[in-house]
């Protein structure tokens, strides 16, 4: 190899090396940017939750069923009632059962949802075809398997079946985004029936 090429190769290599130390920081600020942005709309979220529950505080309170874990080992669900000021609009009112449903119940074993998790979003089609966007919480902090998975969708199925009528499909969204299974496991490719067929212990 001549003398000129070695040369040429030098300077290419150093010239790889100051771009590379002139994008990482660039690079780095844009994924701390995006945590930043990530972790404002969770807390968005979490500021809506207190919000939402207390939107119509001056309206009189109904009797809303919730639906958590039961007691002991039985991976079932059973029916909570609980006093809530709740909004004739359907879109939040399914907010605001779902958002005390994430709040969970007083005793935590119970709870079916995890406890860092929060509702993003929740419209209503025309159809009666409804979307709840949960926070990436939901699919991470969740215990992973069938059972745990099956329980925790199903009690979001129950509560909005109990509480909001209008609604009679439930797509879930991940961040935004469609994702294939919760944690691995339950399929979330299709929209799931919003019914009160699903069994509880009483």
């Amino acid at each position: 190899m001549s003398p000129k090429w070695r040369v040429r190769i030098v300077i290419g290599l150093v010239a790889a090396v100051l771009a590379a130390a002139l994008y990482f920081p660039i690079l780095k600020k844009r994924v701390k940017r995006q945590a930043l942005v990530q972790q404002k709309s969770e807390e968005q979220a979490r500021r809506e939750l207190t919000q939402s529950l207390n939107a119509n505080s001056n309206e009189p309170k109904v009797k809303a069923k919730l639906f958590w874990a039961v007691d002991g080992d039985d991976s079932g669900l059973t029916p909570t009632t609980v006093e809530l000021p709740l909004s004739n609009e359907p879109a939040l009112r399914a907010k605001q059962v779902l958002n005390t449903l994430l709040a969970g119940p007083v005793d935590s074993e119970l709870k079916t949802l995890p406890s860092d998790a929060a509702l993003l979003a929740f419209y209503i089609f025309p159809d009666g075809t409804a979307v709840a966007d949960f926070s990436e919480a939901m699919a991470t902090s969740i215990p992973s398997g069938v059972q745990s998975e099956q329980l925790a969708v199903d009690s979001i199925i129950r509560t909005l079946a109990e509480n909001v009528p209008q609604v009679k499909g439930l797509k879930i969204l991940i961040h935004g985004q469609e994702v294939e299974t919760l944690a691995g496991h339950l399929d979330l490719s299709s929209t799931f029936l919003v019914s009160t067929n699903i069994p509880v212990k009483k």
